[in-house]
């Protein structure tokens, strides 16, 4: 599942801001059919329509997973649900402090529908779990560790920096998922998180391509090298915290390494200022 079309799934909903043609480099940009950052009331139309537009499950078939692919995925669901059940209130917190210092109001609707949408995941993999027979778990060292990464500074670079990172793995992780099971339910559970997982990675990636517009390019190149680091981290733990389910879905530690830096590269890609044409 590539990053880079998701353009034409995104405005194929009609909900892209428009803008101007401006002069100089961004002109060149412009006529290169480089998009423009969606404005925040775009995402917000976006989110609510998404919402309406749902995979219908088949809950009425139970869970449909036989106890051989339980064994080699029910633990890590356990910690992968937990994770998708924030409540948002420290990322709603920074984008009100974000949204009041840029004058975008918009933006915190938006983030209450991405949350939303996240809340919705959680939601309907601890169904699963629940028709399965499996307990749902309170806590776990992968999702304590994200979320002290998350809360440490209450800045929007800081929380969006490793969603971004976590998603990319997530659409690794949910193929494999969907690899290795044949529950009705759960395969497509997980096509409507892939689904999301899309235009959520989307909506960070721009909005740290507007944090990163302004910064001096020697602090950009330090910023991704800093980002290279903190990914090598989390997808070793990600490795680590779910190498037996990532195995049942066809994944051996190298596919899965490189996977994932490939996929991480997109999204490098869509959170660098130079993809875009801008409204200045």
């Amino acid at each position: 599942m590539s990053l880079l079309v998701t353009e034409t799934d995104l405005r194929s909903r009609r909900h892209a801001p428009s803008g101007r043609n401006d002069g100089g480099p961004n002109r060149r940009r412009f006529a290169a059919g480089l998009p423009r950052v969606w404005s925040s009331a775009a995402w917000v139309a976006y989110f609510e329509g998404n919402a309406e537009r749902q995979r219908t499950i088949p809950w009425y078939r139970g869970a449909g997973a036989s106890p051989a692919e339980l064994s080699q995925i029910a633990s890590s669901l356990q910690a992968w649900q937990l994770g998708e059940t924030s409540d948002g209130s420290h990322l709603l917190a920074a984008a009100q402090d974000y949204a009041a210092t840029t004058g975008d109001p918009d933006f915190v609707q938006a983030i209450r529908l991405f949350t939303a949408e996240e809340q919705r995941h959680g939601a309907n993999l601890g169904r699963f779990l629940d028709l399965a027979g499996i307990e749902r778990v309170r806590s776990n060292w992968g999702d304590t560790l994200f979320r002290a990464l998350r809360y440490a500074i209450p800045k929007m670079e800081v929380w969006a920096t490793p969603v971004v990172m976590v998603e990319t793995h997530a659409l690794i992780y949910y193929s494999a998922i969907r690899r290795a099971t044949k529950s009705p339910v759960l395969r497509r559970t997980c096509e409507q998180i892939l689904f999301d997982e899309v235009a959520h990675i989307r909506f960070q990636c721009e909005r740290l391509a507007i944090l990163h517009r302004a910064r001096p390019l020697p602090l950009q190149a330090l910023t991704m090298g800093t980002h290279r680091v903190m990914f090598a981290a989390i997808t070793i733990a990600v490795w680590i915290g779910h190498r037996q389910a990532l195995r049942a879905g066809g994944y051996s530690f190298l596919r899965f390494w490189r996977e994932a830096w490939r996929k991480m590269g997109q999204a490098w890609r869509l959170m660098s200022p130079e993809a875009y044409c801008w409204d200045d």
